[in-house]
């Protein structure tokens, strides 16, 4: 079971509470997780990543694991600990300052 923290206005758009629970065979990538997330929660598609391009959008991080994995390839394989569900696969809200 792999989980997903979504930032508030997320969950609040896919009227859920807390984390997300996704169920993956195979292996665990940023895009498997993104397209089980909005395969789930349809309202999702497009507030994460873009409709068309399907890249992450501009604000969007994501973390797991205590790193930054925004910049990884989206079919790269993400961490073991992400993959057996003992961390969360982390997308906060976003931050912007100047």
């Amino acid at each position: 079971m792999i989980r997903v923290e979504i930032p508030p206005h997320l969950r609040t758009l896919a009227r859920v509470s807390g984390e997300v629970q996704l169920e993956l065979q195979g292996e665990v990538t940023q895009r498997r997780i993104l397209d089980a997330l909005e395969s789930r929660f349809p309202v999702l598609r497009g507030a994460i990543r873009d409709h068309v391009t399907l890249k992450r959008r501009a604000f969007v991080r994501f973390f797991g694991c205590g790193e930054d994995l925004s910049h990884e390839s989206p079919d790269a394989p993400l961490p073991d600990a992400i993959a057996r569900g003992s961390e969360p696969f982390i997308v906060p809200g976003a931050i912007a300052g100047g």
